[in-house]
């Protein structure tokens, strides 16, 4: 009996024993002894692994047994240890510089280097590898880490030494801004659906704050012939091995390794010029599969990034059966530097548990990212427990040091102290600024209008004030809603006419409501094509009063909700009492010689008469749009929706109604449009395009104020944008019958001005636009404009229009400050 107990508990404690995950650790060093960093460490036959940490330290929990752990770097050779795990343990390695051997093909002088023939076969098997795997998932483990290295002691009047000691840096300014972890569930789904839950969260900084470390963010795949990296390049980066990419690129074969059996072919890719959207560095090409078995690339500023001065991205393979071949890591590092700041990072994303023959759902890939509540509440014993990489000294004392710093500044007497400060009353900033009062705890916010920018000039009012001021606060902070209140008030002192309006913006369920009304003195065009401070300009400056302006005095309501997806709705109903307005004032800076003012009736510039009478006017209006999409991400506030690939398309209707309230109107107009930005065309850059119909369907009675306007420009500034014309006259071609507008523009992206020495590095980008116009009265009215832009968003366009027949009607140079 004893001894059946004694088998049985035996037998219960090996099973238990086996059953638990046993830690191995160690260190991964090169010859010198110095740490790897980010070395791989894979347990074969499994799809466990993990990654050093930047010290080349590195810890891996599995179930007890006897295992094969492999160790590896990119440039190093591979170790191999077999591991009896029944307790914890450390397994120290050290790894050697990866030496490929030349002897097995002999390059004659003047002979094409064998590179060539293997990148031939790597892009005949791109496409099959690309689309090898329908669908899988996987988990995610990505962290992110940013240092300021240098920075000095103000900038620009800004203490940066006290914000560098607020947020936990040295005396010198450098340490940790950022670092944080995140750990994911991925599923993927051919052709390019995702979906991400976030399971876990860490930042440091913020007990609140969640980290964005997508794994859709950091999926590089260079089997594809292009990898587009928004922001960080303008153009798409072009892939070693895409179908064009002999075009592009050079190669030399450096050599073979042999690794599990596997011959590796070694190759250096170089851009066959400077100027190419191309990458530096080695790739690793398995021979007979031809398939990346890893890859060191780089980019500097010789490829026109952003940001940075110099960007690696390593990538390295494993094998998830037999055949199959998935990503195991990826790793951005970086550097950079600006005025004198200099900085350095990397994000790295770790894969494993990888299922390529997952049962998935089309339909749960209408939510791409899932963020939920407490996902960033997990304690340090969960961390040590799941965290693959092993956190440095430096990193364990930012994180408990900003956990310090970040209790500290969410409570109130913080949040109330930093308020007094930022709360003071200061006569310069609210002149040329504006002034902001702030309640963070309580989350409601005071703010008022620059003076300086409320200050303006026109021939109706002359010299006028027109300041503004609101009051907002979060009434739901579960999907970040706010409540407002806004107000502005204006007067005239040469018409000494006071106007003052104001609304509301009230969240009423998944309806937002805004209740407005008041008076106000507008601009006849609707569009509001020119600013008031450029009308300002010209008018003191030029002696061009281009603005032409009337006086309404309105009552209105307006709801506007997202029906599903996609499919928005809004609606509104105005009642207003519309008055033309008359010159009042005639004083200019300067006098150009034989130049006068024009009247306020933009149809009748020499003489001071009414465009209209006095009426009044009931409006009913709606809009629906649908961009076709459905995709969203949801956070802990609640959903967004994201932007679709397909263009959206708008449906709008206005309907006004004689005799209520008094109304002198009566027509209905009914439009459509159809618009969408930012459509990549590979190398070639993107195009943009905006088309819009419309047709009175009754014209029983309308005025001025009524009629379709449109985007016209008549300075030397102007409004960049799809929907704008460069030429067109600000009020003679609204209408209040039929129209058809369309706007198409392309930007090259540089692709012609990043190939000039020198000017290449200003970043220019090439801009096309075409701008069409046909009214029953302007039949064919066409613009070309050609132009560059830089990336900070300042644009000079060179136009030209044409009329009906064909001639050249006018051409002007056009400048645009921003979007």
């Amino acid at each position: 009996m004893k001894k059946a107990i004694l088998l049985l508990l035996f037998s219960f404690t090996a099973s238990w024993l086996y059953a638990q995950d046993i830690t191995f650790k160690g260190s991964i060093t090169d010859d010198a002894g110095k740490g790897v960093p980010f070395a791989t460490v894979y347990v074969k036959g499994t799809n466990k692994g993990t990654s050093a940490n930047s010290e080349g330290e590195y810890n891996l929990s599995i179930k007890a047994g006897t295992y094969d752990v492999l160790f590896k770097a990119v440039g190093y050779k591979q170790e191999s240890r077999r591991i009896d795990l029944t307790r914890s343990q450390a397994v120290n390695i050290s790894l050697k510089p990866e030496l490929y051997e030349l002897k097995e093909v002999a390059i004659r002088a003047g002979a094409e280097d064998p590179a060539y023939a293997i990148i031939r076969k790597a892009i005949k098997k791109r496409k099959s590898y690309l689309n090898e795997v329908d669908a899988y998932t996987c988990e995610v483990y990505i962290k992110g880490l940013q240092k300021l290295l240098a920075a000095p002691k103000k900038f620009l009047g800004v203490d940066i030494q006290k914000i560098a000691r607020e947020n936990g840096l040295d005396s010198n300014r450098r340490g940790i801004v950022y670092l944080s972890e995140s750990q994911s569930k991925y599923s993927y789904m051919r052709p390019g659906q995702v979906h991400e839950e976030v399971i876990s969260s860490k930042f440091s900084g913020s007990n609140r704050a969640f980290t964005f470390n997508r794994a859709s963010d950091m999926r590089v795949n260079f089997y594809e012939n292009l990898q587009n990296w928004e922001g960080l390049s303008a153009r798409p980066l072009v892939s070693p091995i895409a179908d064009n990419a002999l075009s592009y690129y050079k190669y030399k074969w450096m050599g073979i390794s042999i690794e599990n059996g596997e011959t590796i072919n070694k190759i250096l890719v170089m851009p066959r010029r400077e100027s190419d959207p191309c990458f530096s560095g080695y790739i690793y090409v398995m021979e007979d599969t031809w398939r990346l078995h890893s890859v060191g690339l780089y980019l500097t500023k010789k490829a026109n990034i952003n940001f940075v001065d110099t960007l690696n991205v390593s990538q390295e393979f494993f094998p998830v059966n037999g055949k199959v071949w998935m990503p195991a890591s990826i790793k951005f590092d970086f550097k950079g530097g600006f005025l004198g700041f200099k900085f350095a990072g990397y994000f790295i994303s770790l894969y494993k548990d990888y299922d390529i023959n997952p049962k998935l759902d089309k339909s749960q890939f209408a939510e791409v990212l899932r963020i939920t509540k407490g996902v960033n509440k997990k304690d340090s014993a969960y961390w040590e427990q799941e965290r693959p990489i092993p956190l440095t000294e430096e990193e364990k004392t930012d994180y408990q040091k900003k956990a310090v710093l970040a209790a500290k500044r969410e409570s109130k007497p913080y949040l109330d102290s930093l308020d007094r400060v930022n709360n003071r009353l200061n006569p310069v900033k609210l002149l040329l600024s504006g002034y902001r009062y702030r309640n963070r705890y309580d989350k409601e916010y005071y703010n008022f209008d620059p003076i300086l920018s409320s200050l303006l000039y026109n021939t109706v009012e002359g010299f006028a004030i027109n300041y503004g001021a609101s009051f907002t606060k979060q009434i739901d902070s579960a999907n970040n809603r706010y409540f407002s209140i806004y107000g502005r008030a204006r007067y005239g002192f040469s018409n000494k006419l006071f106007n003052a309006n104001g609304g509301i913006v009230l969240p009423a369920g998944p309806v937002t409501l805004n209740l407005a009304g008041g008076s106000d003195v507008l601009d006849m065009n609707n569009r509001q094509p020119i600013s008031t401070f450029v009308n300002t300009a010209y008018t003191l400056l030029d002696r061009r009063n281009l603005q032409k302006l009337y006086q309404k005095q309105y009552v209105s309501i307006a709801a506007s909700t997202r029906i599903s997806g996609g499919w928005l709705a809004s609606a509104s109903a105005e009642w207003a009492n519309r008055k033309w307005l008359s010159n009042t004032a005639n004083y200019s800076i300067f006098h150009p010689k034989n130049r006068e003012f024009t009247s306020n009736n933009p149809l009748n510039p020499g003489l001071d008469v009414p465009l209209f009478p006095d009426n009044q006017s009931f409006k009913i209006s709606a809009r629906t749009s649908y961009n076709f999409s459905n995709k969203y991400e949801t956070y802990p506030s609640g959903r967004r929706y994201l932007p679709s690939d397909y263009p959206t398309i708008g449906l709008n209707f206005t309907k006004a109604v004689k005799n209520v309230f008094g109304s002198d109107v009566d027509y209905s107009l009914l439009s459509a449009d159809i618009a969408k930005d930012d459509i990549p065309v590979g190398l070639y850059g993107k195009t943009s395009f905006y088309i819009s119909a419309g047709k009175f369907l009754n014209k029983n009675n309308l005025y001025y104020t009524d009629y379709r306007h449109f985007s016209g420009n008549e300075t030397f500034f102007y409004k960049a944008g799809t929907n704008k014309f460069l030429l067109l006259d600000l009020y003679q071609y609204s209408t209040g019958d039929k129209y058809l507008e369309a706007h198409v523009e392309h930007n090259f992206l540089g692709l012609l001005m990043g190939k000039l020495p020198g000017i290449r590095k200003l970043k220019l980008q090439e801009v096309v636009d075409v701008n069409y116009l046909s009214t029953p009265t302007l039949k064919n009215y066409t613009e070309l404009g050609i132009g560059l832009q830089s990336p900070a968003g300042l644009r000079i366009m060179y136009g030209v229009s044409f009329n009906n027949a064909g001639g050249t009607t006018n051409r002007a140079v056009r400048l645009a400050f921003g979007f």
